[in-house]
């Protein structure tokens, strides 16, 4: 089956400074997480801002999945924390 993200929800993980969130692969949870550097790279967020990372995140969100989905697709993991490097 095709990784689909029907749940639009986020939430910052404050111990491991990044967004996390969720793709589904048939009934497959898959858990991603983009690190607070990846998202304030693109000068859109205030590192350490809870607030501003999770608006980062929503204003590249189609990039976000894209990336996300190309990551799946190399590995099947039980995980996924997306850097930097994943974005260049």
């Amino acid at each position: 089956m095709a990784l689909t993200f029907p749940n639009r929800s986020r939430s910052y993980d404050a111990h491991g400074h990044r967004v996390r969130f969720v793709g589904y692969d048939g009934m497959m949870e898959v858990p991603f997480f983009v690190e607070e550097a990846a998202l304030a790279s693109g000068g859109t967020a205030q590192t350490g801002s809870e607030t501003g990372l999770l608006k980062a995140f929503d204003a590249a969100r189609e990039i976000i999945l894209t990336v996300a989905a190309k990551a799946y697709a190399r590995s099947r993991k039980k995980m996924y924390v997306l850097t930097g490097k994943d974005f260049a």
